[in-house]
């Protein structure tokens, strides 16, 4: 429908115009909705639907930096949930997880409204909120270790395993979207996601997400070094593709003789990942 989408123009800090295609709250919901549908057993969406009346209520009168409604960020990072298979009372509470922060809402009316569960990991999430990562005069030693206790407090302070898989996509979507901030909070936000939300992500396995911070972290810290890459990779795709299609028919091949049942999978390797093999073994991108 025409009427869902609206394209317009950006003028960016450092003077670029970008167009941007803006996705309506009602749109986003349905493909939540979709999403949700593919892995849950129950039809039953009414605790999701309610989160998503009582957000969209709270976050009406706020915009994002991109000049989109507030509410299409906590309807994003509620889709990232649903990629992971999160459950119902998680992905409600993806949809609320700003609005004690940002609105009048309090935690006891989220508790009244959806009970002890949803409120639990809502304030845990407000609870992360608060921890910032400080600059101690850019000593590697010092950052590192400062780095490392933020992500154990990170682990500690997380009552539920799930406030911090909230807390992984929202940090996910803002870094999509980090173009609209200034240079210097990019830089920022940048590297306090590689330096605790990535390491984090892959500690609890979810390589999907890690990968994906990983990229994005690289392309505001190093954007020489990310769109180059991104070039030469483009450049090489049908070869590589191709090489890899090969291999994987090679191996499939080889395991249906020997009676082995599996599936068999080839990917790219991501952008920050060749980065550093080129980095730490002083290899070319060739």
């Amino acid at each position: 429908c025409a009427c869902m989408s609206e394209k317009k123009e950006l003028v960016l800090d450092d003077g670029r115009i970008e167009s941007i295609q803006y996705q309506s709250p009602e749109q986003l919901y349905e493909d939540l909705i979709l999403r949700v549908k593919k892995y849950h057993p129950s039809d039953d969406i009414s605790l999701i639907e309610k989160a998503y009346k009582v957000a969209s209520e709270a976050h009406k009168d706020q915009l994002r930096k991109s000049g989109e409604p507030y509410i299409i960020h906590p309807l994003y990072v509620a889709i990232i949930l649903a990629d992971l298979e999160m459950d119902k009372e998680t992905i409600a509470a993806g949809l609320l997880h700003d609005v004690v922060e940002d609105t009048v809402m309090t935690e006891d009316e989220i508790r009244e409204q959806f009970g002890d569960e949803v409120a639990l990991l809502v304030d845990g999430v407000t609870k992360l909120q608060k921890l910032q990562f400080m600059r101690d005069g850019d000593k590697p030693d010092r950052l590192e270790m400062q780095a490392e206790n933020l992500r154990k407090m990170f682990l500690a302070m997380a009552k539920d395993i799930r406030v911090i898989l909230i807390k992984l996509a929202d940090r996910l979507h803002n870094m999509r979207t980090l173009q609209y901030m200034t240079p210097a909070k990019q830089k920022e936000k940048a590297r306090e996601t590689m330096d605790i939300y990535a390491p984090i992500a892959q500690r609890l396995g979810i390589s999907k997400i890690k990968v994906e911070l990983d990229d994005l972290s690289l392309k505001y810290l190093n954007p020489e070094v990310y769109y180059y890459l991104v070039e030469k990779v483009a450049l090489r795709k049908s070869v590589r593709e191709e090489f890899v299609g090969n291999i994987v028919k090679t191996v499939k091949h080889h395991m249906v003789e020997a009676g082995i049942k599996a599936q068999v999978d080839g990917r790219v390797k991501h952008f920050f990942s060749i980065y550093k093999k080129m980095v730490n073994q002083n290899k070319t991108i060739d």
